[in-house]
């Protein structure tokens, strides 16, 4: 029997959906009305069949802000005709977490239904309370559904991700904001009056089926309703959002609540409303600072200075980068430009006394000039062979003409006999530097050695008509 207390909290929820922000009143409320992710909603997707199977299991929704994964929990949860609990990592321990395990059990032994439970944040339960979910999946008495934004790899054990499927869900195409939004409009204009985020009255024109054109919007709108809502407008929103449907619902509602201000206050108004997706301690830092690394590999110029002012103008800590382009200096560049590893010492010295925003220039330096610079991976390689050598067996003797001998008891023992100095010859001489074991190795090869590079054909010809305007490569052999 419900009591007077739950009553009154049902009887309170559509006053609390009212006040709730536009992108959470607008969730669609059907898979069918679900925008983007077609690789997981299409018919014939795993995800479809595993739903059309009846046994949906536990799974991890893996992806960007905003791409989807909560609304699609709560759909998967109604097609499946499960009971669906919703808890937060950021706000629930695992008190919570049983107790809904513990009503899971009771309502499948009373009812046969299965409880979804979708978890939010899940990457925010630490590696032992993760262990909670562990023989309930495996039983299949709570159906998981986790959410993260971060790699799951990284963040979940090993023992839940055995048992989970991991989906992944991409960030949302301009395409599928921009349908997004249009179907935003349209439903707000299909709300109750009291329920609109600005209730605006329709003018004569309107009233006579005409349109109405806005007197300070450089274009006519697109909604007779909202004149503030402009191509113009629309295509900011697809712009700032950057795939995310929170953003771009909440740019929504600003605009609607915007009226009688002109079209390029409106826009102002929503770029400084918008924060940076660029989280330091997240995935995209990672990404970013790979994407530079990897366009200075490539001699890349252009794209290494576009991801160095991507990071900066996200707020990245200059020495960070300083610290990870000495690495690239000596990794990449390494012994074709001996000259790159001290510009990069200088430069990260230069970030330490000087600091942003006049330090963005010193790296603009380096990342040009490693970009350009030749590049020899000849030391980091032959370090890497010569660390599988040494590990391969560590109780090597080092040769006796190798040891030193400062004592005459180590003399006598044959230390350093038949050591030739080499300072002392006019000419080449041998020593045995090596164990007998290694001595075969060649660790550090010869400038030019290509005997272990690959010559592939196809992406040789696609670098040739991508970047060096359909001419052959100077560098194929001849003929």
């Amino acid at each position: 029997m419900s009591s007077p207390l739950s009553k009154r909290v049902r009887a309170l929820e559509p006053v609390a959906r009212a006040g709730a922000p536009l992108a959470d009143r607008l969730r669609p409320q059907a898979l069918s009305e679900f925008v983007g992710q077609k690789h997981l909603t299409n018919p014939g997707s795993v995800l479809m069949n595993l739903l059309g199977s009846g046994n949906l299991g536990s799974i991890i929704l893996w992806g960007p802000p905003g791409c989807g994964k909560t609304t699609l929990s709560r759909l998967l949860a109604r097609e499946a005709d499960c009971t669906f609990k919703e808890l937060s990592a950021t706000s629930s321990g695992i008190n919570d977490v049983r107790a809904v395990f513990e009503e899971a059990k009771r309502i499948l032994a009373l009812t046969g239904k299965k409880t979804v439970l979708f978890l939010d944040e899940i990457h925010r339960f630490s590696k032992a309370q993760q262990d909670i979910f562990l023989p309930y999946v495996e039983q299949g008495q709570i159906q998981l559904i986790g959410a993260t934004t971060e790699n799951p790899s990284f963040k979940l054990t090993s023992a839940l991700l055995s048992r989970c499927r991991v989906l992944t869900l991409d960030r949302l195409t301009e395409e599928d904001i921009q349908d997004i939004i249009t179907r935003a409009i349209r439903r707000v204009n299909c709300m109750p009056s009291t329920s609109k985020p600005h209730t605006v009255e329709p003018s004569r024109s309107q009233d006579a089926g005409g349109s109405s054109q806005a007197s300070n919007n450089s274009q006519e709108s697109t909604c007779p309703s909202f004149s503030q809502i402009t191509e113009r407008v629309i295509s900011s929103i697809v712009s700032l959002s950057c795939g995310d449907a929170r953003t771009a619902l909440s740019l929504l509602e600003l605009v609607l609540c915007s009226k009688d201000i002109p079209e390029d206050d409106v826009i102002a108004s929503m770029r400084h409303s918008v924060s940076t997706s660029y989280d330091r301690t997240g995935d995209s830092r990672y990404d970013m600072i790979s994407a530079l690394h990897k366009s200075i590999r490539g001699s890349h110029g252009s794209a290494a200075v576009y991801w160095l002012a991507r990071m900066l103008c996200a707020g990245e800590d200059p020495v960070y980068i300083a610290r990870r382009l000495v690495v690239c200096a000596s990794e990449d560049v390494g012994l074709a430009d001996n000259q790159a590893l001290p510009l990069a010492i200088a430069t990260l010295h230069a970030c330490q006394q000087i600091g942003m925003p006049e330090c963005r220039i010193n790296l603009a330096h380096l990342v040009a000039y490693l970009a350009e610079a030749p590049k020899s991976t000849r030391a980091y390689e032959a370090y890497k062979r010569a660390e599988e050598a040494a590990k391969s067996d560590t109780g090597l003797p080092v040769p006796m003409a190798m040891r030193n001998a400062p004592t005459n008891l180590m003399k006598e023992l044959g230390y350093s006999e038949g050591y030739k100095y080499n300072p002392s010859y006019a000419h080449p001489v041998h020593n045995e530097y090596l164990p007998s074991p290694v001595k075969r190795n060649t660790i550090l090869k010869e400038a030019g050695d290509m005997s272990d590079k690959l010559w592939d054909e196809v992406a040789l010809r696609h670098w040739e008509m991508q970047c060096n305007g359909g001419s052959l490569w100077c560098g194929r052999p001849v003929k």
